[in-house]
């Protein structure tokens, strides 16, 4: 399992953008995790799967309602990872009205997740390999805290409120 000073796994999500600009085009567009990592202090979390109920009603929402404070503290971006496709993900972000403030990144195969080992399998109930529920702390692609939760279910130790709180003594 990556580990805090661990470099972000060398992958490319995807992340579908609804407006063309900026180099982007309309559809699933490649994000490249060091280039787009380089540079900035990332609060990522991830989650086993977009419009599931514990991602959609507390994990997602928590970094939406802590957004403003993050930033403040010194994060430049806000990512959420999926085992999901760049469409699905699209969808839930707009769904949840997360354009502009949180990067919505599908990792459709789980490649940046099993590099991570950060994969739990879910086949008993229908929905094959995802990501464990964590949440990070990255600086120019390094991991500076890891949080990663026992129980799927669950969104505690990988919530925004655990995570802002560790930007600040960061």
């Amino acid at each position: 399992m990556i580990r805090i000073g661990d470099q972000l796994p060398a992958v490319t999500l995807a992340e579908y953008s609804e407006v063309e600009g900026g180099g982007c085009s309309i559809g699933p567009n490649p994000v490249d995790v060091h280039k787009a990592a380089a540079g900035k202090t990332i609060a990522l979390f991830a989650v086993p799967g977009a419009f599931t109920p514990t991602c959609s009603n507390q994990h997602l929402p928590g970094f939406m309602k802590e957004h403003d404070a993050l930033l403040k503290a010194g994060v430049d971006e806000i990512w959420c990872v999926s085992v999901n496709d760049p469409f699905v993900m699209g969808a839930w972000a707009r769904d949840k009205k997360t354009t502009g403030k949180i990067r919505m990144l599908a990792d459709g195969s789980a490649e940046f997740t099993k590099k991570a080992g950060l994969e739990i399998d879910l086949s008993g109930h229908g929905l094959g390999v995802r990501s464990k529920r964590y949440s990070m702390l990255v600086k120019n692609g390094k991991v500076v805290t890891l949080n990663v939760e026992g129980d799927p279910t669950k969104a505690e130790v990988s919530g925004a409120a655990t995570l802002l709180g560790q930007v600040k003594h960061a």
